[in-house]
């Protein structure tokens, strides 16, 4: 089974000059829009291998110059690969830690002895594996109260001072540019002190740590704590963390982005990989920093950055537009602006169908979907009971319509996200009904069990297994009743159910090849022409990339089989993001009409209407995400020129990895 398949997919062929330069004068060409030494790696693991050798390489010189080194250690997520890296150095011999001081730089508060903690995690991944003595760990006292929090934290830091100062400290870039634990609004003069955790940092809490009830404050260094450090280093992997990078490396510094309040430090350095990197100018917009290799894509991007830098459509840019805002190069290839402006137009247009599944008996040459077969057997995986219609109702509506075989399959219950007060609207129902028909025998315990529960349960609590069952019954009741609602048909629908998911808790299981067998005997059961899956990697509670690698470890499995060959997989989002336009490979357009249809099918989820749990940073309901990004990328295509319509539902195909 090959795992995390996800995070193999690359939209963009960048050249490696972008983001690895051959000398420091097109190194200092190219990051000219940044304010921080930023170093740019093609994976995650690259990254941590140079954070890691260059902390070997900084602790053996302060070693040899002072007697010892002191360190401040984040215990992030995104930290674990650089301290993975750190240890295979120290059993290698080239660094040890007899002479290392280590200061944890943020810890929970009140520390549970049962719950999470930074240094219990720093022990787990890094500190149980090297030589440093305990006496040399220092770590925020438990038994610090509030009452004598300040002084605490004043002696805390003189501790550092009594080491002689930091001599580097290392955390990762966290949700809204947070540092340590210091999140949005945090001075640059800022010291160590107790803080309130934001939502968003509680919810990779609980994901990270694996609880279910995540602290709602902890004791962290300062940011100005931080930046006495001699050096600093800071990271950020994956695409959900690209706009805070930019932010924080290229925008002014403002207390709004806690990371950017380090952009005056001599000698700090941010590390990412490709996808964290993929808003900053000499990735996103190289044509501003750089001659450019250009190919289709990059093309395209550029264009749409033109007309929305000149307020004008596709066919109206002119030679001189292209001139003033420093895409001549493109005249030059082309020959005049009319060149490239119809070939991007057509290259836009051919993008969008109101044929998902092909139009049949049609010519299909500049479309984005094949016509033969007709009709198609086509499944479309949903993580959780409701992302089908809220990322594709129309076009899944669309595909119905046209006389497709279309299953759904659920990939997990989501019975965590059904809240009590929605579960025990059936139970005050049921309580009136079974009288009513005579319906005793077994109803009444049950029910006198779940009003106790639910009575006494406290926060953390995990539900029973008779309550998680009822409540993956809620779920898939509704999504029945939309798929009902949009016509696929009742032997279509499929809940799948994977092991991953059921533990009852926010706390998931590792993807194994029970959960990929499961998705397999699926796909070899239909031998589906077309696959559409989840493309919408960013979610907080990491399902949907969960559910995502184990359709495309199915798929990696199954690639060798003649159907599959014959199988294109479709990429959708539209729950947590949308696919730039650059990107998109097939737009089908919405009328309001349907729209209005899709609405109604989300509202079918009614245990996800105003109490779903997990809506993340964003306020708006997921049917008000789906309609203002459907319409916004209308809104996209009409400003290109491009025929308007009410909404655009948008794809991009995935190809198998060789």
């Amino acid at each position: 089974m090959k795992k995390d398949l996800s995070s193999q997919i690359k939209l963009d062929r960048i050249p490696r000059r972008y983001y690895c330069p051959e000398n420091e004068i097109e190194a200092t060409a190219l990051a000219r829009e940044e304010k921080i030494d930023t170093r740019i790696f093609e994976t995650a693991d690259d990254g941590a291998e140079f954070i890691a050798e260059y902390f070997v390489k900084h602790i053996n010189r302060y070693i040899d110059r002072k007697g010892k080194c002191v360190l401040a250690l984040g215990a992030g997520a995104s930290t674990h690969r650089v301290y993975s890296a750190l240890i295979r150095m120290h059993k290698e011999g080239k660094v040890d830690f007899r002479n290392v001081v280590i200061f944890n730089i943020s810890e929970f508060f009140p520390l549970n002895p049962e719950g999470p903690s930074t240094l219990a995690r720093l022990r787990e991944v890094f500190l149980d594996h090297i030589d440093i003595e305990d006496a040399n760990v220092r770590t925020i006292n438990p038994g610090v109260t509030k009452e004598n929090m300040f002084d605490y934290c004043q002696a805390y830091e003189q501790s550092i001072q009594d080491e002689g100062g930091l001599d580097l400290a290392l955390c990762e870039i966290g949700p809204g540019g947070s540092i340590a634990f210091n999140g949005p609004g945090s001075a640059a003069t800022s010291q160590c002190r107790l803080v309130l955790l934001d939502e968003e940092t509680r919810h990779g809490i609980a994901s990270n740590y694996k609880c279910d009830v995540a602290p709602t404050t902890a004791i962290t260094l300062g940011i100005s704590d931080i930046a006495d450090a001699r050096r600093v280093v800071t990271m950020a992997w994956g695409e959900n963390r690209a706009s805070i990078v930019r932010k924080a490396v290229e925008e002014p510094a403002t207390t709004n982005v806690p990371a950017s309040l380090l952009q005056g430090h001599n000698h700090i350095k941010v590390v990412i990989d490709l996808p964290a990197a993929e808003d900053l100018t000499r990735i996103s917009h190289p044509w501003k920093v750089t001659s450019c290799e250009w190919n289709d894509k990059l093309i395209r991007r550029a264009i749409v950055w033109l007309c929305d830098m000149t307020g004008k459509p596709i066919l109206k840019l002119t030679n001189k537009d292209y001139n003033d805002w420093g895409l001549g190069e493109l005249i030059a290839l082309y020959g005049s602006a009319y060149n490239v402006n119809i070939k991007i137009f057509n290259d836009l247009q051919h993008t969008i169908t109101g044929w998902p599944g092909g139009k049949p008996n049609a010519d299909d040459t500049y479309r984005p979907e094949r016509a033969n077969p007709y009709p198609k057997r086509v499944i479309v995986f949903s993580p959780h009971p409701d992302d089908d219609v809220i990322s594709m109702g129309g076009t899944l509506k669309r595909l119905v319509d046209q006389h497709h075989d279309v299953h759904v399959a659920y990939e997990t219950s989501g019975n965590i996200a059904v809240g009590d007060e929605d579960m025990m609207r059936y139970f005050l129902m049921m309580d009136k009904i079974a009288p009513m028909f005579g319906v005793k025998d077994g109803y009444e315990k049950l029910s006198k069990e779940v009003h106790e529960f639910v009575n006494g349960k406290k926060a953390g609590d995990t539900d029973s297994a008779d309550i998680r069952e009822i409540k993956t019954m809620i779920r898939q009741a509704e999504a029945t009743i939309a798929c009902n609602y949009i016509g696929v048909k009742p032997q279509n629908i499929h809940f799948l159910r994977l092991p991953f998911y059921e533990t009852g808790t926010i706390k998931k299981g590792e993807l194994s090849q029970v959960d990929v067998d499961i998705v397999k005997r699926l796909l070899e059961d239909v031998k589906p022409h077309q696959i559409f899956v989840a493309g919408d990697l960013a979610d907080p509670h990491g399902t949907h990339k969960v559910c995502t690698d184990a359709v495309l470890a199915a798929v990696d499995e199954l690639k060798d089989e003649e159907w599959m060959k014959d199988c294109r997989i479709w990429m959708y989002r539209g729950a947590w993001a949308e696919w730039e336009i650059d990107h998109i490979e097939m737009a089908v357009p919405i009328s309001p009409e349907e729209l209005r249809f899709k609405r109604n099918s989300i509202l079918k989820h009614q245990s996800q209407m105003e109490n779903a749990p997990f809506l993340g940073d964003d306020d708006r309901l997921f049917w008000q995400r789906a309609e203002e990004r459907n319409r916004g990328t209308a809104k996209l295509y009409e400003g290109l020129g491009l025929a308007s319509y009410e909404a655009i539902e948008a794809f991009v195909e995935y190809k198998p990895v060789k």
